[in-house]
């Protein structure tokens, strides 16, 4: 919880800690990353994530800025700090060979020349404005099928020619690389994955130790921190040893599903036997918690789930059912209603509870 900036806010109980990050991007370079997820059903994932660590000083506009002015930059969706630009440098050079994109990249480098040319002359581009003309398609069997402007500029995003300057509505804003990034030194690849895989491990407190907690952040993680078990806890796990000894104070809070702490179901499984599933994509009729259930945070547990949505055209913020996976007490019920009257605050919203 404190590696996730979880513990406390020191602004409201008390004397700063020097340790934790007051900025966006102080907070963005201690957690590892921003996850760019755009899903509106209450907040898009970014500003959620912000607003449970900055308090409701954040604004949307603050993260906009920081990315415009060239504190912070996107890279697969995620949002790190310009410091860090030379760590992906060396990945940016390998992704197309690594992610098995080099031949598709090949046969359409017409495509891609062309795509470059066009926001060379004519300035930044979103998708659709860009033509397709693939010689050959993406060989998808799903979801991307035929998608192929939209792969070209993923792959040339992911390969380093391209990068997001911002967004109209839920389309990304591409404009070349060489304009938008400074030169940096690249970080040569094996120190590179040593040094993301420590920040990973610093943002994270405790991981399990075969797997990175997310995926898509490395492609296997350098063994660092230290070998640890957990008593009644099944697994094989590593610690950063700068987290142990320090003292803890709780509080409670409303995560997106996105957060940081939420990123490996398996250990949120094993650490705070909490079960979660995000629902947005079953049948209604399958769900259990609703379309966007929030984990409830307080102390050091996960005790239950809000089943909210953000009805912007009303100026509501809708509360279907509050999941209780503990017996609340009248103090925890207190404390959660406090947070839902909190965000809906920050959300310019009104509280509606379903009857």
């Amino acid at each position: 919880m404190r590696a996730a900036l979880l513990d406390a806010d020191p602004r409201e109980v008390g004397p700063s800690d020097a340790s934790r990050p007051d900025d966006l991007v102080g907070m963005v370079g201690a957690l590892g990353m921003l996850r760019v997820e755009l899903t509106t059903t209450v907040e898009p994932a970014a500003d959620h994530v912000a607003w449970s660590r900055l308090g409701s000083s954040y604004r949307p506009s603050d993260l906009e800025r920081a990315l415009a002015s060239g504190q912070l930059f996107e890279r697969g969706w995620m949002l790190h700090p310009m410091s860090d630009l030379g760590l992906y440098l060396a990945g940016m050079g390998t992704w197309a060979d690594r992610t098995g994109a080099r031949g598709w990249m090949d046969d359409n480098a017409d495509f891609a020349r062309s795509i470059l040319d066009r926001i060379a002359d004519d300035g930044p581009q979103t998708s659709r404005e860009i033509p397709d003309e693939a010689v050959a398609p993406w060989p998808s069997t799903g979801w991307n099928n035929n998608r192929n402007v939209t792969q070209m500029l993923d792959c040339l995003h992911m390969s380093g020619a391209l990068a997001v300057v911002g967004r109209v509505g839920r389309f990304r804003v591409w404009d070349l690389t060489e304009r938008v990034l400074r030169p940096v030194p690249e970080v040569p690849a094996d120190a590179a994955r040593r040094i993301r895989s420590e920040r990973l491990l610093a943002a994270c407190g405790i991981m399990r130790d075969s797997i990175a907690v997310s995926p898509t952040e490395l492609h296997g993680v350098v063994p660092v921190g230290e070998p640890a078990a957990i008593e009644g806890v099944p697994g094989r796990w590593r610690v950063d040893p700068a987290q142990l000894d320090r003292s803890f104070e709780g509080r409670t809070t409303l995560l997106s599903p996105f957060d940081r702490l939420m990123t490996d179901p398996q250990r949120v499984a094993r650490l705070f036997e909490f079960d979660y599933a995000l629902e947005m994509y079953k049948p209604a009729s399958r769900r259990i918690w609703g379309q966007f259930a929030l984990p409830i945070l307080h102390g050091d547990r996960l005790i239950g789930k809000v089943d909210a949505r953000s009805d912007r055209v009303a100026g509501r913020f809708v509360i279907n059912a509050v999941h209780e996976d503990v017996p609340f007490s009248r103090d925890i019920r207190t404390a959660v209603d406090e947070q839902i009257d909190s965000f809906a605050t920050w959300l310019r919203l009104q509280v509606q509870r379903a009857r």
